[in-house]
């Protein structure tokens, strides 16, 4: 896939796309793969319309110097949350020595889901949300009743692709009370209120380029399930986003403590101007560059500015 091939030895590499191992050369054979190709191909190319040198590499590749390159951006990093103490020394020692995007600070205040309670405070709607400290001894049933919700759903507060993810309700929260548990003594949970329409209306993702929204995609769980993620059955569709969710997408973006290059907003609609976040993607978020090309143009066109280089004409 040519826009995978690095610049020559003797180029200085302006952008590295971040990826993870997993992904570093994807399989075209592989649907899910091939998914992740377009989708950072079309920001490399993107980039090298700017006369960007561009190269793709995983976090965690040994033979990379990150002094060599001007920025990082973070885009399929999708195994942080599996080796995370790993990705936490090198997060620490990388952002020493390149520029990343999103920002270093925001991206570590993004990595804990403690995040929304902050976004809370700063006047954003979120689903209620009750965070339970590694090592607690709250059950879930203490949480069900004191908050009064028929249901929940609890996850790690450091997760993603639905890790460790689970919905319950008053009648079966007994049976997951030992795996509830044992999660809790081992890393900080969250339990949040169920919200209905995720099952009935599905979730909305509008994807936000330097505070202004671009495109935006509504995912849906297969029947049964709850879990939107497209590697758990889910399915992605096209959405035209209304004056009223770009409002409350782009209010969610302003209330982060610095404006983040790229975000993704996850929410649910309760009713008509009644939404709530369930939560602000910042760190390694798919952005549906496939539903909207266009898009990865503004983003190449935002880290130019951020760099400080000159537009170059159409």
């Amino acid at each position: 896939m040519p826009f995978f091939c690095p610049p020559p030895a003797d180029m200085p590499i302006d952008v590295v796309i971040l990826t993870e191992d997993r992904y570093a050369t994807p399989n075209p054979a592989n649907w899910y793969e091939r998914q992740i190709a377009t989708e950072d191909g079309l920001v490399a190319d993107a980039l090298r319309s700017h006369g960007l040198q561009v190269e793709r590499r995983s976090w965690a590749d040994p033979d990379m110097d990150w002094r060599d390159t001007r920025c990082a951006l973070f885009r399929s990093t999708w195994d942080y949350f599996d080796r995370f103490a790993a990705f936490s020394r090198w997060f620490d020692q990388a952002a020493a020595q390149t520029r990343f995007f999103n920002d270093a600070a925001t991206l570590r205040w993004n990595m804990d889901k403690r995040y929304l309670a902050a976004l809370r405070e700063a006047g954003v709607a979120i689903v209620p949300t009750v965070y339970v400290a590694c090592g607690a001894t709250t059950t879930l049933g203490d949480i069900l009743a004191a908050q009064g919700w028929p249901e929940a759903v609890f996850k790690p507060v450091v997760s993603g692709a639905a890790r460790l993810t689970y919905r319950v309700d008053r009648a079966n929260a007994a049976a997951h009370e030992a795996i509830f548990a044992t999660c809790v003594a081992a890393e900080a949970m969250m339990v949040q209120a169920f919200e209905p329409a995720i099952v009935s209306d599905g979730e909305l993702s509008l994807i936000v380029i330097d505070g202004v929204t671009t495109h935006a995609i509504r995912k849906t769980a297969k029947a049964g399930d709850f879990r939107v993620q497209d590697d758990h059955g889910g399915t992605v569709h096209a959405h035209t986003p209304d004056d009223a969710e770009r409002a409350f997408a782009e209010a969610a973006v302003r209330a982060c403590p610095e404006l983040p290059v790229y975000a993704r907003v996850d929410f649910v609609r309760r009713g008509p101007g009644d939404y709530r976040l369930m939560e602000l993607e910042l760190l390694e978020p798919e952005l549906f560059f496939r539903f909207h090309p266009p898009a990865a143009g503004a983003l190449a066109e935002a880290i130019v500015r951020r760099l400080g280089m000159p537009a170059l004409a159409a």
